[in-house]
């Protein structure tokens, strides 16, 4: 039987037990533990694994071959950072789709994407690196994913949307046809985006309108 490769998780919170049920789900990978930059978790155990220690440990996880890694961290810049440091020493980026997610044809995804369970992500729509698709979402044909995006439980893109890179969709949200989400822009949680949002802006409503 083949051996499996060695991965480790970057990230200890409820966010990380989700993804790591999907590692063990998917069977392509061993997890050797778990590494997160608080201290709070040094010695300890995770969800059943190791704490292997904070980034300082990367070093030596290397020299013991081990060569991949999942970033487990809900929050798009912290995310983000952590995997840029992950890339820089020579990582590579797992992903984890659940067995019980639908993916159509043509559908692409970055390194380092999670899509949960009940997901469905439809014809040749394009996810960049570090993206979650979140419990229940569902992206439509055509949309353009941005890396470092979280689009939260239950958020429903129709077609032909796109997100710009480190932007939040909050849970239940909805955006309809066409529309483009700029940069680091938030939707807040049950919105209806109905038409184009700009970078860095924050929207909330049936129909969402800026809050600034």
């Amino acid at each position: 039987m083949k051996t499996k490769e060695k991965i480790v998780v970057f990230g200890a919170g409820g966010h990380a037990k989700v993804v790591i049920d999907i590692i063990e789900q998917q069977g392509n990978y061993e997890i050797a533990g778990l590494l997160d930059d608080d201290l709070k978790h040094r010695g300890k155990r995770f969800f059943g694994y190791p704490v292997l220690g904070t980034r300082a440990a990367l070093p030596a996880l290397i020299s013991a071959q081990l060569r991949h890694a999942i970033v487990t961290i809900g929050d798009n810049a912290s995310r983000a950072a952590v995997a840029a440091h992950l890339d820089q020493q020579g990582w590579r980026f797992a992903g984890a789709v659940h067995l019980r997610a639908c993916i159509g044809r043509g559908v692409k995804f970055g390194p380092g994407c999670v899509v949960m369970a009940g997901c469905v992500i439809n014809a040749d729509a394009h996810l960049g690196a570090q993206v979650i698709v979140n419990t229940g979402a569902t992206v439509d044909h055509d949309c353009r994913i941005e890396d470092a995006v979280h689009i939260a439980p239950g958020c429903h893109l129709c077609g032909g949307v796109s997100v710009g890179q480190g932007s939040l969709l909050g849970a239940g949200s909805t955006v309809t046809p066409g529309v483009r989400i700029g940069r680091n822009v938030i939707v807040g949680a049950g919105s209806t985006v109905i038409r184009d949002v700009a970078d860095a802006a924050r929207v909330s409503g049936v129909p969402a309108r800026p809050l600034d």
